[in-house]
Protein backbone atom coordinates (compact mmCIF):
# COMPACT_ATOMS: atom_id res chain seq x y z
CA UNK A 1 0.00 0.00 0.00
CA UNK A 2 2.80 2.41 0.86
CA UNK A 3 4.53 1.59 -2.42
CA UNK A 4 1.37 2.57 -4.30
CA UNK A 5 1.46 6.10 -2.90
CA UNK A 6 5.18 6.53 -3.55
CA UNK A 7 5.40 5.18 -7.09
CA UNK A 8 1.81 5.49 -8.21
CA UNK A 9 1.27 9.03 -6.97
CA UNK A 10 4.22 11.07 -5.67
CA UNK A 11 6.66 10.00 -8.37
CA UNK A 12 4.13 10.62 -11.13
CA UNK A 13 3.38 14.07 -9.72
CA UNK A 14 7.12 14.74 -9.56
CA UNK A 15 7.12 16.36 -6.13
CA UNK A 16 10.19 16.68 -3.87
CA UNK A 17 10.55 13.82 -1.40
CA UNK A 18 12.72 13.48 1.69
CA UNK A 19 13.70 9.83 1.36
CA UNK A 20 15.72 8.18 -1.36
CA UNK A 21 14.09 5.15 -2.97
CA UNK A 22 16.08 2.67 -0.89
CA UNK A 23 15.33 4.62 2.28
CA UNK A 24 11.63 4.58 1.45
CA UNK A 25 11.87 0.82 1.00
CA UNK A 26 13.29 0.75 4.52
CA UNK A 27 10.18 2.61 5.71
CA UNK A 28 8.01 0.00 4.03
CA UNK A 29 10.15 -2.78 5.50
CA UNK A 30 9.89 -1.30 8.98
CA UNK A 31 6.11 -1.14 8.66
CA UNK A 32 5.92 -4.73 7.42
CA UNK A 33 8.22 -6.06 10.14
CA UNK A 34 6.36 -4.35 12.98
CA UNK A 35 3.00 -5.41 11.52
CA UNK A 36 4.33 -8.95 11.11
CA UNK A 37 5.43 -8.97 14.73
CA UNK A 38 1.99 -7.76 15.75
CA UNK A 39 0.39 -10.52 13.71
CA UNK A 40 2.53 -13.15 15.41
CA UNK A 41 1.95 -11.94 18.97
CA UNK A 42 -1.76 -11.76 18.23
CA UNK A 43 -1.73 -15.36 16.99
CA UNK A 44 0.17 -16.45 20.10
CA UNK A 45 -2.58 -15.13 22.35
CA UNK A 46 -5.29 -16.27 19.94
CA UNK A 47 -4.34 -19.94 19.81
CA UNK A 48 -7.43 -21.20 21.61
CA UNK A 49 -9.76 -18.88 19.74
CA UNK A 50 -8.26 -19.76 16.35
CA UNK A 51 -8.56 -23.46 17.16
CA UNK A 52 -12.33 -22.91 17.11
CA UNK A 53 -12.73 -20.17 14.51
CA UNK A 54 -9.99 -21.16 12.04
CA UNK A 55 -8.67 -24.63 12.92
CA UNK A 56 -7.13 -25.18 9.49
CA UNK A 57 -5.02 -22.02 9.62
CA UNK A 58 -3.47 -22.51 13.06
CA UNK A 59 0.33 -22.45 12.78
CA UNK A 60 1.63 -21.80 16.29
CA UNK A 61 1.70 -25.01 18.26
CA UNK A 62 1.64 -27.06 15.06
CA UNK A 63 4.19 -25.86 12.51
CA UNK A 64 6.25 -23.84 15.01
CA UNK A 65 6.42 -23.83 18.78
CA UNK A 66 5.22 -20.98 20.95
CA UNK A 67 8.81 -20.24 21.98
CA UNK A 68 9.88 -19.96 18.35
CA UNK A 69 6.93 -17.68 17.69
CA UNK A 70 7.93 -15.41 20.58
CA UNK A 71 11.51 -15.25 19.29
CA UNK A 72 10.27 -14.40 15.81
CA UNK A 73 7.99 -11.71 17.24
CA UNK A 74 10.86 -10.12 19.15
CA UNK A 75 13.19 -10.29 16.15
CA UNK A 76 10.72 -8.71 13.74
CA UNK A 77 9.60 -6.00 16.15
CA UNK A 78 13.09 -4.99 17.29
CA UNK A 79 14.35 -4.88 13.70
CA UNK A 80 11.37 -2.81 12.59
CA UNK A 81 11.81 -0.31 15.42
CA UNK A 82 15.57 -0.12 14.77
CA UNK A 83 14.94 0.75 11.12
CA UNK A 84 12.47 3.38 12.27
CA UNK A 85 15.13 4.84 14.56
CA UNK A 86 17.55 5.01 11.61
CA UNK A 87 15.01 6.71 9.34
CA UNK A 88 14.15 9.24 12.04
CA UNK A 89 17.79 10.26 12.14
CA UNK A 90 17.96 10.37 8.34
CA UNK A 91 15.31 13.10 8.29
CA UNK A 92 16.92 14.79 11.31
CA UNK A 93 13.92 14.08 13.52
CA UNK A 94 15.22 11.51 16.05
CA UNK A 95 12.16 11.99 18.22
CA UNK A 96 10.04 10.44 15.46
CA UNK A 97 11.51 7.05 16.44
CA UNK A 98 8.97 7.06 19.25
CA UNK A 99 6.27 6.58 16.59
CA UNK A 100 7.57 3.09 15.80
CA UNK A 101 7.90 2.22 19.48
CA UNK A 102 4.35 3.40 20.11
CA UNK A 103 2.98 1.35 17.20
CA UNK A 104 4.79 -1.79 18.37
CA UNK A 105 3.58 -1.27 21.93
CA UNK A 106 0.01 -0.71 20.75
CA UNK A 107 0.08 -3.95 18.76
CA UNK A 108 1.27 -5.81 21.85
CA UNK A 109 -1.39 -4.26 24.05
CA UNK A 110 -4.00 -5.05 21.43
CA UNK A 111 -3.01 -8.72 21.37
CA UNK A 112 -2.86 -9.07 25.14
CA UNK A 113 -5.83 -7.05 26.33
CA UNK A 114 -7.33 -4.31 24.17
CA UNK A 115 -8.94 -6.61 21.60
CA UNK A 116 -11.11 -8.05 24.36
CA UNK A 117 -12.73 -4.66 24.91
CA UNK A 118 -15.86 -4.01 22.90
CA UNK A 119 -15.09 -1.88 19.81
CA UNK A 120 -11.78 -0.65 21.27
CA UNK A 121 -9.79 -3.37 19.54
CA UNK A 122 -11.63 -2.78 16.26
CA UNK A 123 -10.91 0.94 16.36
CA UNK A 124 -7.23 0.41 17.20
CA UNK A 125 -6.67 -1.96 14.26
CA UNK A 126 -8.42 0.44 11.90
CA UNK A 127 -6.39 3.37 13.23
CA UNK A 128 -3.10 1.52 12.83
CA UNK A 129 -3.90 0.69 9.22
CA UNK A 130 -4.81 4.28 8.45
CA UNK A 131 -1.65 5.49 10.20
CA UNK A 132 0.44 3.37 7.83
CA UNK A 133 -0.69 5.88 5.20
CA UNK A 134 -0.19 8.99 7.33
CA UNK A 135 3.35 7.92 8.23
CA UNK A 136 4.26 8.33 4.55
CA UNK A 137 3.58 12.04 4.86
CA UNK A 138 5.45 12.29 8.15
CA UNK A 139 8.66 10.77 6.77
CA UNK A 140 8.55 11.60 3.06
CA UNK A 141 6.60 14.85 2.70
CA UNK A 142 7.00 16.80 5.92
CA UNK A 143 10.85 16.87 5.91
CA UNK A 144 10.83 18.04 2.27
CA UNK A 145 8.40 20.88 2.97
CA UNK A 146 9.68 24.43 2.87
CA UNK A 147 8.32 27.93 2.55
CA UNK A 148 8.36 27.74 -1.25
CA UNK A 149 6.32 24.51 -1.53
CA UNK A 150 4.30 24.55 1.67
CA UNK A 151 0.95 24.91 -0.08
CA UNK A 152 1.69 22.15 -2.58
CA UNK A 153 2.91 19.71 0.08
CA UNK A 154 -0.05 20.57 2.28
CA UNK A 155 -2.34 19.54 -0.57
CA UNK A 156 -0.62 16.19 -0.98
CA UNK A 157 -0.65 15.59 2.77
CA UNK A 158 -4.39 16.30 2.83
CA UNK A 159 -4.88 13.73 0.07
CA UNK A 160 -3.02 11.18 2.17
CA UNK A 161 -5.26 12.07 5.09
CA UNK A 162 -8.37 11.53 2.95
CA UNK A 163 -7.17 8.07 1.99
CA UNK A 164 -6.30 7.34 5.61
CA UNK A 165 -9.87 8.23 6.62
CA UNK A 166 -11.22 5.97 3.88
CA UNK A 167 -8.96 3.11 5.02
CA UNK A 168 -10.06 3.61 8.62
CA UNK A 169 -13.76 3.46 7.78
CA UNK A 170 -13.53 0.39 5.57
CA UNK A 171 -11.23 -1.50 7.92
CA UNK A 172 -13.39 -0.68 10.94
CA UNK A 173 -16.36 -2.21 9.15
CA UNK A 174 -14.25 -5.24 8.26
CA UNK A 175 -13.05 -5.75 11.83
CA UNK A 176 -16.63 -5.75 13.12
CA UNK A 177 -17.72 -8.16 10.37
CA UNK A 178 -14.83 -10.45 11.34
CA UNK A 179 -16.04 -10.31 14.94
CA UNK A 180 -19.47 -11.46 13.78
CA UNK A 181 -17.82 -14.27 11.83
CA UNK A 182 -15.73 -15.34 14.84
CA UNK A 183 -18.42 -15.00 17.51
CA UNK A 184 -18.36 -18.63 18.66
CA UNK A 185 -14.63 -18.81 19.31
CA UNK A 186 -14.53 -15.35 20.88
CA UNK A 187 -17.40 -16.23 23.21
CA UNK A 188 -15.67 -19.39 24.40
CA UNK A 189 -12.59 -17.32 25.25
CA UNK A 190 -14.57 -14.81 27.29
CA UNK A 191 -14.07 -11.90 24.91
CA UNK A 192 -16.49 -8.98 24.89
CA UNK A 193 -16.94 -8.13 21.23
CA UNK A 194 -19.94 -6.22 19.91
CA UNK A 195 -21.77 -9.28 18.49
CA UNK A 196 -21.30 -11.09 21.81
CA UNK A 197 -22.64 -8.10 23.74
CA UNK A 198 -25.69 -7.30 21.60
CA UNK A 199 -26.00 -10.26 19.23
CA UNK A 200 -25.03 -10.99 15.64
CA UNK A 201 -28.24 -9.65 14.14
CA UNK A 202 -28.09 -6.26 15.84
CA UNK A 203 -24.39 -5.93 15.10
CA UNK A 204 -25.07 -6.71 11.46
CA UNK A 205 -27.65 -3.95 11.33
CA UNK A 206 -25.18 -1.53 12.91
CA UNK A 207 -22.59 -2.41 10.26
CA UNK A 208 -25.31 -1.94 7.64
CA UNK A 209 -25.98 1.57 8.92
CA UNK A 210 -22.31 2.49 9.31
CA UNK A 211 -21.62 1.36 5.75
CA UNK A 212 -23.46 4.38 4.40
CA UNK A 213 -20.82 6.69 5.91
CA UNK A 214 -17.95 5.63 3.58
CA UNK A 215 -20.43 5.40 0.70
CA UNK A 216 -21.53 9.02 1.14
CA UNK A 217 -17.92 10.03 1.82
CA UNK A 218 -16.79 8.61 -1.54
CA UNK A 219 -19.75 10.04 -3.46
CA UNK A 220 -19.16 13.46 -1.91
CA UNK A 221 -15.46 13.25 -2.77
CA UNK A 222 -16.21 12.31 -6.37
CA UNK A 223 -18.73 15.11 -6.77
CA UNK A 224 -16.52 17.79 -5.21
CA UNK A 225 -13.04 16.91 -6.46
CA UNK A 226 -13.08 14.25 -9.16
CA UNK A 227 -16.21 14.61 -11.26
CA UNK A 228 -14.34 16.23 -14.16
CA UNK A 229 -11.90 13.30 -14.27
CA UNK A 230 -13.98 10.85 -16.30
CA UNK A 231 -11.80 7.76 -15.95
CA UNK A 232 -11.41 8.29 -12.21
CA UNK A 233 -15.15 8.69 -11.73
CA UNK A 234 -15.91 5.56 -13.74
CA UNK A 235 -13.22 3.60 -11.91
CA UNK A 236 -14.52 4.56 -8.47
CA UNK A 237 -18.14 3.88 -9.39
CA UNK A 238 -17.28 0.49 -10.85
CA UNK A 239 -14.67 -0.80 -8.41
CA UNK A 240 -15.47 0.96 -5.13
CA UNK A 241 -18.97 2.42 -5.01
CA UNK A 242 -20.62 -0.52 -6.78
CA UNK A 243 -19.04 -3.20 -4.57
CA UNK A 244 -19.77 -1.12 -1.48
CA UNK A 245 -23.46 -0.89 -2.40
CA UNK A 246 -23.43 -4.65 -2.99
CA UNK A 247 -21.85 -5.10 0.44
CA UNK A 248 -24.57 -2.98 2.05
CA UNK A 249 -27.32 -5.02 0.40
CA UNK A 250 -25.77 -8.36 1.39
CA UNK A 251 -25.03 -7.13 4.91
CA UNK A 252 -28.72 -6.61 5.56
CA UNK A 253 -29.54 -10.26 4.85
CA UNK A 254 -26.34 -12.03 5.97
CA UNK A 255 -26.78 -14.62 8.72
CA UNK A 256 -24.21 -17.40 8.26
CA UNK A 257 -20.50 -17.57 9.02
CA UNK A 258 -19.82 -18.21 5.33
CA UNK A 259 -21.69 -15.05 4.32
CA UNK A 260 -19.85 -12.89 6.83
CA UNK A 261 -16.53 -14.34 5.68
CA UNK A 262 -17.39 -13.41 2.10
CA UNK A 263 -18.32 -9.88 3.17
CA UNK A 264 -15.05 -9.54 5.06
CA UNK A 265 -13.10 -10.51 1.93
CA UNK A 266 -15.22 -8.13 -0.14
CA UNK A 267 -14.29 -5.22 2.13
CA UNK A 268 -10.63 -6.12 1.71
CA UNK A 269 -11.01 -5.82 -2.07
CA UNK A 270 -12.92 -2.55 -1.74
CA UNK A 271 -10.07 -1.18 0.36
CA UNK A 272 -7.48 -2.32 -2.19
CA UNK A 273 -9.30 -0.84 -5.17
CA UNK A 274 -9.93 2.32 -3.20
CA UNK A 275 -6.22 2.76 -2.51
CA UNK A 276 -5.36 1.95 -6.14
CA UNK A 277 -7.59 4.81 -7.22
CA UNK A 278 -4.76 7.20 -6.33
CA UNK A 279 -2.84 5.78 -9.30
CA UNK A 280 -5.82 6.30 -11.59
CA UNK A 281 -6.22 9.86 -10.32
CA UNK A 282 -2.55 10.61 -10.82
CA UNK A 283 -2.45 9.23 -14.37
CA UNK A 284 -5.74 10.89 -15.28
CA UNK A 285 -4.42 14.25 -14.07
CA UNK A 286 -1.06 13.83 -15.78
CA UNK A 287 -2.42 12.94 -19.19
CA UNK A 288 -5.60 14.98 -18.78
CA UNK A 289 -7.62 12.06 -20.09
Amino acid sequence: MQLIFRYGFFKIQNIPLALADWQYLFLVLSTVLIAGGGYIINNIFDQNTDAINKPKTVVIGKSISETQAYNLYIGLTVTGVAIGFYLSNVIAKPGFASIFILIAATLYLYATSLKQMMLIGNIIVALLLSFSIIIIGIFDLYPATGIDNQQQMGLFFSILLDYAIFAFMINLLREIVKDIEDTDGDYNQGMNTLPIAIGKSRTGKIVFGLSFIPLFFILFYINKYLFELLFVTLYLLLFVVGPLIFFIIKMWTATTKKEFHFLSILLKWILLFGILSVVVISLNMKYNA
